[in-house]
């Protein structure tokens, strides 16, 4: 049922970059403007995120994600008639802004339905869906092109707002781990924000990880939000293609990479917990050289390589991110830890994606854009290093 949300979530979300040609012809906007539609519902959701993570730690995550889907759906909805990019602008941060508190409650939901050996690969379940939606983004172009991006807003909004009111009925709330007394409705009195920011604001392994965050986010969010604009002029491709393969090979092998990296975490964790951070770790270093070969040589052939080996890493990454968080942070504060690392991918993604626009404006080759990414995507292994590091030297300094 969550991976159905977890499509819808995604969907909504990243459909707008594989339709520009339609919507730029509709709504007359630079590329620095178009741009913008993506980093300022990155931005909303980004600072979002972190008091989102805290209302699903408080309350009912059942509640929280039922009723943000209905939000995100309807204002989907209502997007498909504005007429300026100023109502475009306003609608996209409201989106970030109801998104913001899904994948928090979802993740930390499944999390515990999901306690022993499958706890990976339920996670990176879930995240197929979100890979899903992003893919079918492709689908978004293709409905733009062929019926106008209106009728592509309406056409992907209405089946949305009928899952919203499915998931009303029929979704449970787990008892959740580390907690003995919560009230009949989910909602757990004795969790404070305050304490939930001063836990996490404590040195050690989330700060790492916040690091990697910051910089995944540059690279993840740069790819999809120019990358179909950039493979349409640098192959000659048509929109509609272009859209499915920038995001088609990321996505295909993301969900390889959930599925495949899920499923070994699980395996490897039951000798070694930490096992679930250096398998992410490996899986994002084998990407860099590809990237860096994309950026200097430019062949549709290499790019489709470089795109199709950062979706693997980025697959075991995500059936990874909320079982090392687990890791890492008090059981209390799982969401507000999520929606923390949302908030740095976020912020840091939402840049990228303007920064690309704005050097596009200016006639600066962006073609090394992978190259970029290969640089970020060293880093990303490093700070992954970085937590299993500080992970070990804590457990080697309160072991008896």
């Amino acid at each position: 049922m969550l991976w159905a949300a977890a499509a819808s979530n995604y969907l909504t979300r990243t459909m707008v970059t594989t339709m520009r040609g339609s919507i730029v012809e509709a709504i007359p906007m630079s590329d620095a403007q178009f741009g913008l539609l993506t980093s300022a519902f990155l931005w909303v959701y980004a600072f979002a995120s972190p008091f989102a993570g805290f209302v699903a730690d408080r309350f009912s995550r059942r509640k929280v994600i039922t009723i943000t889907l209905f939000i995100w759906s309807a204002i989907t909805l209502v997007t498909a008639y504005v007429k300026s990019f100023e109502q475009f602008f306003f609608l996209r941060t409201l989106l970030g802004l109801s998104q913001a508190c899904y994948i928090p409650a979802a993740v930390a939901l499944i999390i515990d339905f999901h306690r022993g050996s499958t706890r990976a690969l339920a996670a990176g379940i879930h995240v197929t869906g979100m890979v899903a939606g992003s893919a079918l983004g492709g689908l978004g172009g293709w409905l733009a092109a062929e019926q106008g991006w209106s009728r592509a807003y309406e056409i992907i909004a209405v089946p949305n707002l009928a899952l919203a009111v499915v998931l009303f009925f029929v979704l449970r709330e787990p008892p959740r781990e580390g907690v003995t007394e919560a009230a009949a409705d989910g909602a757990l009195p004795g969790i404070r924000l305050g304490d939930a920011l001063l836990s996490l604001a404590r040195p050690g392994p989330f700060f790492a990880m916040m690091a990697f965050s910051l910089v995944q986010g540059a690279v993840s969010w740069m790819i999809i939000g120019w990358m179909p604009t950039q493979m349409k002029e640098q192959f000659s491709m048509g929109q509609g293609a272009a859209g499915f393969s920038a995001l088609g090979f990321l996505y295909f092998f993301q969900t390889v990479g959930l599925l495949g990296g899920g499923h070994w975490s699980d395996r490897l964790s039951q000798a070694n917990p930490r096992a679930r951070i250096t398998l992410a770790a490996a899986a994002v270093l084998v990407a860099v050289p590809a990237f860096f070969l994309t950026g200097w040589i430019p062949m549709l052939a290499f790019t489709l390589l470089s795109l199709s080996l950062w979706g693997l890493a980025m697959g075991v990454v995500g059936a990874n991110l909320m079982p090392i968080i687990c890791l890492t942070v008090d059981s209390r504060y799982r969401s507000t830890a999520m929606g923390v690392s949302n908030l740095c991918a976020a912020v840091s993604g939402g840049l990228a994606v303007y920064g690309v626009g704005a050097l596009r404006d200016a006639k600066l080759g962006v073609n090394l854009i992978l190259t970029f990414a290969g640089f970020g995507a060293f880093f990303c292994a490093l700070f992954l290093w970085l937590v299993n590091f500080t992970l070990k030297r804590n457990q080697q300094r309160n072991a008896p």
